[in-house]
């Protein structure tokens, strides 16, 4: 399917470890604070260390002004509404199984690619599919009952992933000719702006200084998530095919129900372990080495 430089992989591993632990990690920061000022803020403090990343490595800030209509629809499918309706959704569920249900997202993408794009998928990347909702499905075995008594948590991580199928798909095909760190950039200020707006319309009345556990988690995603992660997804994902980059982060999800089993005292089971077998086996079929044609 595609083979990963040295660089991509290096960008997925980091990705694939800061990604995993933040969702205990933003459990801990919605159950302190306001989750939309939550995400407000690590969004706001992120964007200059993304700004300085830019000026570092002498990378333009400006976009054509014809290219706004496109950098808008992406900032809308890719940012807009999974920020928003995915930090609700871990306010209500627990950190693992947000992560689970919202990393649902390369499944629709490969829908959304087939469906709506006409991209014909091998049979290693339908393999790569199968075997991701296969696993989804394992470790969401004993939530089902929980989930069932929270369905807006549950539409809302569902929504949040299938929109940013749709954005991982439309970025990877994007005309805007400017490079990947320029983009992030202004698709995560654009996103700040509304993160802002919506606090300031829904939790304006509980706003307050954060506490301990909220200013850390706060720093930790303006930091690592926001300010670097981000930028490093865009460049996966306008770099690789859309089901070689959305398959390859599936060990997301995994790290997220660990990492919450062992901070959160979240409890695991045999459907956990067989379902990382599985995302191995998703990850595998789209980015293992294909054998050389023979002439």
């Amino acid at each position: 399917m595609h083979k990963l430089s040295r660089q991509q992989l290096v960008v997925l591993v980091l990705l694939t470890l800061s990604w995993g632990i933040n969702w205990p990690v933003m459990k801990l920061g919605v159950t302190h604070y306001p989750p939309l000022t939550f995400r407000a803020i690590s969004i706001w403090l992120g964007l200059p260390i993304l700004a300085a990343t830019l000026v570092f490595a002498k990378v333009p800030f400006t976009i054509p002004r014809r290219y706004w209509p496109e950098l808008l629809w992406l900032a809308a499918t890719n940012m807009f509404v999974w920020h928003a309706c995915i930090i609700l959704a871990v306010q209500t569920l627990s950190s693992g199984r947000a992560a689970i249900l919202g990393y649902t997202m390369p499944i629709f993408s490969a829908v959304i690619g087939s469906l709506v794009f006409h991209v014909a998928l091998s049979r290693r990347g339908w393999l790569g599919v199968s075997a991701a909702a296969l696993g989804v499905a394992l470790l969401l075995w004993h939530e089902l009952t929980q989930l069932a008594g929270r369905p807006l948590g549950v539409l809302l991580a569902l929504f949040s992933a299938a929109t940013w199928a749709l954005g991982t798909q439309l970025l990877r095909r994007t005309k805007i000719e400017v490079p990947t760190l320029t983009i992030s950039f202004w698709m995560i200020a654009l996103t700040a702006v509304v993160m802002g707006v919506l606090s300031i319309l829904f939790e304006r009345d509980e706003w307050a200084a954060p506490d301990a556990v909220a200013t850390w988690t706060i720093a930790f995603n303006a930091i690592v998530i926001c300010g670097l992660a981000q930028a490093a997804w865009f460049y996966l994902a306008r770099g690789l095919p859309p089901v070689a980059s959305t398959l390859s982060v599936m060990f997301i999800p995994v790290l997220g129900v660990f990492s919450g089993a062992l901070w959160l005292g979240e409890v695991l089971h045999w459907q956990d372990f067989a379902a990382v077998l599985l995302m191995v086996v998703a990850i595998a079929s789209v980015l293992w080495p294909a054998r050389p044609a023979q002439a």
